[in-house]
This record gives structure tokens, sequence and C-alpha cells, in this order.
């Protein structure tokens, strides 16, 4: 299987994004499957929220932040589907070491191992889209992968609440592992390397990724729009982690769900809903920037704009039940769940398809790594620990509605992602075709 060639993407670049996506999706679904293991993992071995903010994500992001860096530089100079291949092959055998965990110590120890493996995936894989499809079409390719793990979380929070409730946390994590094997074999055995900046007009040249790694951060980090467009995707992120992990513990404690029905909700609702919003985003940024590339600032801010209310509705909604759907008590706060998920993540294919116009081919994967990395850091690591720290420090006065008012924060994150992509869009106002080239573009 090769890239296509540069007249038109073919159905290898499409098979090929399958599995990027399929590989992404199951990643996805070892970080997500955490929140539906909270409350057993925490009555197992005796941890408070803030142990289980720890576990479910500081330990995961502290050692991915660490290596993200040197992993995105090691793509942009080998291989990238030999890359994956080995980071998924990795990947599987320290997901199902977390099954194996004795000891509280020993699931952090191999949460990290997960992060070691998984490191090289998320910039490896958009830097290979990128030379999958034409910027026109970019968008709508980069959505199609990053919805991916959106949709997983159906089955993260749903089918993996059942998981959970039947086989137990340990049986789950071996099983969640599996489904990488495949796809890692396929990218090992039947994949070929597609050629960098073939859509660009511009192969990346030998030396392009002969300069040093600080050095080419440095330069990366001297583009104001890329650094603030970086700065909000990582914030957003931190609000949107902490959020997606805490919100089935939210429904059973605020909503007297079981974890079951809970999980269940929580991913079809918030998780198809925000899998429809990935792909229309991207669909709609493919059309509008034929426009005016602006568009690649004003759809996430339309997004957040609306995300934001609809958040804060559904948190603070009085507990009431709109439907019963079989044995499932549905309620009524759902509907703005749905909202919000449908909303909420209208800024990741434009502000992704945005910095890979900003940089060259050959420095795509650490721009993309260095963004990944603070996402990862703050979303992943800080943003589920916060809110937990936060949870155990309104207990005292709000009871079991704790968590509730804690969630609260998300929408001071949103607001502030807001602010620095008003900023980026100051930045390149005034450039005749609207790009960052004016305000200190990457070369």
């Amino acid at each position: 299987m090769s890239a296509s060639s540069p007249t038109t993407p073919g159905w290898r670049s499409h098979a090929l994004l399958l599995l990027l996506a399929l590989m992404y999706a199951d990643n996805f679904v070892g970080r997500q499957i955490m929140a539906v293991m909270i409350e057993p993992i925490k009555r197992e071995f005796g941890a408070s929220d803030t142990a289980m903010g720890l576990i479910s994500g500081l330990a995961f992001a502290g050692v991915y932040a660490l290596l993200g860096l040197p992993a995105g530089r090691i793509a942009d100079r080998v291989s990238r589907v030999r890359l994956l291949a080995l980071s998924g092959l990795l990947w599987c055998a320290a997901t199902a070491l977390c099954g194996l965990a004795t000891g509280f110590g020993l699931l952090v120890l191999a949460r990290m191992a997960v992060a070691v493996a998984e490191a090289p995936a998320t910039p490896a894989s958009l830097s290979i889209i990128a030379d999958l499809y034409p910027p026109q079409r970019r968008s709508f390719a980069i959505s199609c992968f990053t919805a991916a793990p959106t949709f997983a979380a159906i089955l993260a929070l749903s089918v993996g609440a059942w998981l959970v409730g039947t086989w137990g946390w340990r049986n789950t994590f071996v099983i969640v592992a599996l489904p990488v094997l495949p796809v890692a074999a396929l990218l090992a055995f039947a994949v070929r390397e597609p050629r960098r900046g073939v859509w660009d007009g511009r192969h990346a040249p030998e030396g392009a990724a002969a300069a040093g790694m600080w050095a080419t951060l440095r330069k990366l980090w001297a583009c104001r729009p890329y650094r603030y467009l970086v700065l909000a995707s990582a914030v957003t992120t931190l609000g949107a982690n902490a959020y997606g992990m805490w919100n089935p513990t939210f429904l059973v404690r605020s909503h007297d769900l079981p974890l079951q029905h809970a999980g269940l909700l929580a991913g079809l609702i918030g998780g198809t809903s925000a899998g429809v919003g990935m792909l229309f985003s991207g669909w709609l940024t493919d059309r509008l920037t034929h426009r005016s590339p602006r568009w690649h600032l004003r759809i996430p801010l339309f997004g957040h704009s609306i995300a934001v209310v609809s958040l804060a509705a559904y948190l603070l909604w009085p507990r009431a039940t709109l439907l019963q759907a079989g044995s499932v008590a549905v309620p009524t706060a759902m509907l703005w769940c749905g909202l919000n998920g449908f909303f909420s993540v209208w800024w990741v294919a434009p502000s992704y398809s945005y910095i890979t116009h900003l940089v060259a081919p050959g420095q795509r994967a650490v721009a993309l790594a260095c963004l990944t990395i603070l996402t990862t850091l703050l979303g992943v690591g800080v943003g589920p620990l916060l809110i937990g720290a936060f949870s155990d420090g309104l207990q005292p006065w709000f009871g079991e509605d704790s968590l509730r008012h804690a969630l609260l924060f998300v929408c001071l994150t949103t607001c502030t992602a807001m602010l620095a992509i008003r900023r980026v869009k100051g930045l390149v106002t005034g450039s005749p075709d609207n790009t960052p080239a004016m305000a200190g573009s990457v070369p």
C-alpha cells in the first residue's frame, strides 16, 4: 500500500487513513476507559479522588510530555509507518500490564509505560495525513482521524462500563489491548511511507530534518500564531479531558445513575454528538476556507461560544428525568450534554489543519508533537487531577454535588482558549491572504 500520486488522493490514502484512525481510536479507548474504572479501582486500592486524578491523568501525561518531542523528532527522520507499527506493539503490551498490576504503585508504573509506547502515535499520524491529502481536503481528513477516538469513547464509556461490570477492570485492560495488534501488523508489512511534502509543492529537502531539535522548537515557538494556537488547544483540552474523565462519575453522584447507565449515556450521547460535530466541523472548514482562511479561526470561536453555555447548563441542571429508555433513566440534562459535545470539538480540525499550513513538511511531526505534548500534559495530566482535587476540597460544602461544582472550572478554560484564538486572529489580520506569513511564520 502506498500513498497515491499528487493528482488526487486514492483508495490507498483512504485505507491508510483508516488504519491510522483505528490505532488512534484504540489508544483513546485505553485512556478514556479509565473514566468507568475510577470507582472500582478507587474501592480496591482505597484511593482518594485526587489519587484517581493522578492515575487517570498525570501518570500518563508526565511521561508523554517528557518523550513527546524526541518522539516527534524521530518521526521527522525515520519511516513513520514503521515507527507506528512498533508503537502499537509496545502499547498493546503496556496496556495489558495495567490489568496485571497488584498495587496502586504498579498501576501507576504501567500507565507510564503506556505513555512511552504511545508518544510517537499522534504526531507521526498527523504528519502522514498531511502527506496523504492536499490542503483543500486536509481538514476533513484530519477530522476523520480525530473523530475516531471520539466515537471510540462510546465503546470506552458504554461497552467499557459493561465490561468492567461483567469482567472486572483488570480483564478489561487486556481486552482493550488486543485490537491494535492487527493494525500494527498491517502497518509493518503492508504500508509504504508516503513522500513528505508531496501536496505542498515542496518536498522536504535532505537537510530539512537535520537541524537540532531545540533549534527547530525555538523556530516554531517564535511563530506567534503557532504559539497562541498551541496554547489555546492545550487549555481547551485541559478542560475537555477533565470533563470527559469525570462525567460518568458526575452522573452517578449528581443524577443518581448506576455506573453502567452513566457510562452508556456519557458514551452514546456525549461521544456520538462529539464525533458528528468533529466530522461536520472538518467538512465545514474545507468549504469555508476556500472563501477566506479566516474560517480556520472563526469556526473554533463559534463552537466554543455555544459549548461553554451548554456545558454550564448541563452541569447546573437539576436532577430530573427526561424519559425512560427501557431500564435506563435519561436525565433532562443530557440534552445539554449532547449540544455541548457537538460544538465543543469544533476547534480540533481547523486548528490542526492550520498548523500543517504554518510549518514546513520536515518539521510537522515536531510541531504536532509540541501541540500533543501540551494538550496531553494539561488535558490528560493536569485536568483530571485538578478536578479531583477541587472535588475533594469542595466536598465539605457540597457533599455528593462537589464534583458538579468542580467541573464548572471547565467553562473558565474554554473562555481562556477563546481569548488565545482571538489573539491569533489579531496577529494574522491585515495579511493579504490572511495567513500567518506576516506574523512570524515558520519557514
